[in-house]
């Protein structure tokens, strides 16, 4: 009893480490290392302003497709990450070896699918592989994967002279770390358990899901509105204030280390509701974001901003898990893939108008704008209905045990 009892213990370990490799794989070494690399990239392949900001509008509505394929497959996790593992790996491998611009740009769109799809079929892997009372900590360890991987992605620019051999490698530690998922699953050829539901419920069920993601949807796109300009600008910005190129990139690991410090918070996240997390972790990226904005403040208080944006929201995203789990039991896959959706969509908007107001105004300007939009996303954690309590008792404490 006592050795199984070990070795499950020991595979959820290590499955969680290995989903947040994919995690950190999928978005920070590869979705989000587009931001990272602009510079580079742009004069590699002869690329302005404007159309880097098509292309990352394009990745994220690629991200949105492979969310919305992994609504239609929450019940197939395992296709879920091959899937992840193959647009993320080979897209970044052809933007690795992209000559052109003509090649550069779809190999960018198809990388980011990746991360679309990683999402949706790690909360399914988890959910069935990792017993429950560890279930809500092990989904926000994986999902603070994102730092590791922006700090990967720093380094990487730090120690390389070549942003194409960066995303080579990239594309190696993708496909590990979801090969090691896959090897980890311990319910390997079995769907994800979905509730039982007759013909006649269906409806209504899925009406009152809609409803009841209503309002965390409306908060995911106005936060990845909101979060699309330093995503996007943001290693521009600090650059802006005169800094050298090695402490943007300095500012940009600031930014995976705060998105890394959630699994240090994980624990006092998750005594919270869903709706009290997101409040105070779209307050942080609200802060953080205006920050950011100022035309003119020392180069720390720019990396403490970074630092401060990575941890609010990638702990936004945890706390959008946990809601979906909340607003939606038994679908927690379907219901993230929605509000991942809706977060995206909002980047994508965001980047577009970002950049229209950048242009026009300055890049401060649209800084300064897109704070103010990250608190009235907050707010919507105020507005949500109260159908979410927090865990009590013995299933509270056995979930802060984690």
């Amino acid at each position: 009893m006592k050795r199984t009892l070990l070795f499950a213990d020991a595979r959820e370990a290590l499955l969680v480490v290995a989903g947040a490799g994919l995690i950190a794989g999928t978005y920070g070494l590869v979705r989000l290392a587009y931001g990272l690399f602009l510079p580079d990239i742009s004069r590699a392949v002869d690329m302005g302003t404007a159309t880097a900001g098509y292309i990352a509008s394009g990745a994220s509505a690629a991200y949105c497709v492979g969310a919305l394929v992994g609504l239609l497959l929450a019940a197939r996790p395992r296709v879920l990450v091959l899937l992840a593992v193959a647009t993320a790996s080979g897209g970044a491998v052809l933007l690795a070896l992209a000559p052109t611009l003509a090649v550069l740009g779809p190999a960018v769109v198809v990388a980011s699918t990746g991360a679309g799809l990683a999402s949706p079929g790690l909360v399914g892997v988890v959910a069935r592989s990792v017993t429950a009372s560890r279930g809500a900590a092990a989904q926000a360890t994986v999902n603070a994967g994102t730092g590791p991987g922006l700090v990967a992605a720093g380094l990487l620019a730090l120690a390389l002279p070549d942003w194409r051999t960066a995303f080579v490698l990239a594309a190696v530690v993708t496909a590990l770390a979801g090969g090691a998922v896959l090897l980890l699953d311990r319910d390997e050829g079995r769907s994800a358990p979905t509730p039982a539901a007759s013909a006649d419920d269906e409806p209504d069920l899925a009406l009152a899901s809609l409803l009841a993601l209503g309002v965390p949807a409306l908060g995911a796109v106005l936060l990845g509105a909101a979060s699309a300009v330093t995503w996007t600008y943001g290693r521009t910005q600090v650059a802006a204030t005169g800094a050298s190129d090695t402490a943007t990139v300095v500012a940009w690991i600031a930014l995976g280390v705060g998105g890394t410090a959630t699994v240090l918070t994980s624990r006092r996240l998750a005594a919270l509701s869903p709706r009290s997390a997101w409040m105070l972790a779209a307050g942080v990226v609200a802060v953080a974001t205006a920050t950011l904005g100022l035309p003119t403040a020392p180069l720390p208080a720019y990396v403490v901003a970074c630092a401060g944006f990575g941890w609010g929201f990638v702990a936004a995203s945890s706390a959008l898990i946990a809601w979906a789990g909340r607003a939606v039991p038994g679908r927690d896959a379907a219901g993230t893939s929605a509000l991942f959706v809706a977060l995206v969509l909002g980047q994508a908007a965001g980047s577009a108008l970002a950049g229209a107001l950048a242009g026009g105004r300055g890049l401060s300007s649209a800084f300064v704008v897109s704070a103010v939009v990250a608190l009235v996303a907050a707010a919507c954690g105020r507005i949500a209905p109260r159908s979410d309590p927090p865990l009590a008792g013995a299933r509270r404490r056995a979930a802060l045990r984690v």
